[in-house]
């Protein structure tokens, strides 16, 4: 075990740490993974926090730390070869914890709060093109010899592109949901509940899936389901798409979410209000959103380059 595996953390912090996590997942409706990464954020940085200062800390010096402590840990964290995106987001889940922390204890936690972290450039969305997006799902429901598993993967791409959903989303619809309506209720990130239009598409796809399905689709069971009646797993839906991007050409960019990001980009490309897509796709802040407009910029000027090459 390393010297900082070793370090101790208060049984207070702990339990504080504790508490907040089930906070997230009970309160916020924070997903597993993400309640499972802030927990290891907050914990390495905890630990970093007895080992530098010489023991273990109160909830009380938590939130009335020196700025130089907190940089100390971020120059640590990059001395180990975390980058800077990933220490932004351990920064951001440290802040997170410190604000919480603090409004339990009624605490003024400024110094750590106004810490800025690492810069670094967002990756940018990679969406499909509108040709590579339709050929995708013409060509995922010939990987398999089963019909109703072929009708199954592509009723699921057909979700992903033609609604903009994650795929934990629409794995996550149950056999209420079929017949499709006009209008999906889906509750996405924080529990937050969106409402998204269904296209004629999509719903056919559904239906046709659901017509050859071998299983009974209960109300409260599962809509997807594995080729031995389980929940369907979406690492299934990620090889398929694999297996189909290999056989059409399409760069390893063309996965599960690159779908969603396809349906946001080709919407605003066509003229969609940014406000609504926003809306549709459950984004808690209209700056993630704005990165699509960087990705139609970007391809704007890819054809300017084209049409008019630099001397």
């Amino acid at each position: 075990m390393t010297a900082q595996g070793a370090a101790p953390i208060s049984p207070q912090a702990r339990d504080a740490l504790s508490t907040w996590l089930r906070h997230l997942k009970a309160l916020d409706g924070a997903a597993d993974r993400t309640v499972a990464a802030y927990g290891r954020d907050v914990t390495g940085y905890l630990t970093f926090l007895a080992l530098h200062r010489g023991g273990a800390e109160g909830t009380a010096a938590l939130t009335t730390l020196p700025a130089s402590d907190l940089r100390a840990w971020m120059a640590h964290e990059r001395g180990r070869g975390l980058s800077a995106r990933s220490l932004a987001r351990a920064l951001s889940a440290v802040k997170t914890f410190t604000r919480w922390l603090a409004d339990r204890n009624g605490a003024d936690a400024t110094t750590i709060l106004s810490t800025r972290g690492p810069k670094y450039r967002r990756k940018l969305p990679r969406p499909l093109s509108e040709d590579g997006a339709r050929a995708m799902l013409d060509t995922v429901g010939d990987q398999h010899p089963e019909d109703w598993i072929a009708a199954r993967d592509t009723a699921v791409v057909t979700l992903l592109y033609g609604c903009g959903l994650r795929i934990s989303e629409a794995l996550g619809l149950t056999g209420a949901a079929h017949p499709l309506p006009d209008t999906l209720r889906i509750t996405g990130k924080g529990g937050k509940t969106r409402l998204v239009p269904v296209l004629p598409a999509a719903r056919d796809a559904v239906a046709r899936y659901a017509r050859l399905c071998p299983y009974d689709l209960a109300a409260t069971e599962p809509l997807f389901r594995g080729a031995r009646g389980g929940p369907l797993n979406p690492r299934l839906i990620a090889l398929v798409m694999e297996k189909a991007r290999l056989q059409l050409g399409l760069p390893a960019t063309a996965t599960p979410h690159a779908l969603r990001h396809s349906f946001a980009t080709h919407l605003l490309a066509a003229g969609g209000d940014l406000r609504a897509i926003q809306e549709l796709l459950g984004h808690a802040s209209l700056s993630t959103t704005q990165a699509y407009t960087a990705v139609d910029a970007a391809r704007l000027m890819e054809v300017y380059e084209k049409a008019h090459p630099r001397a």
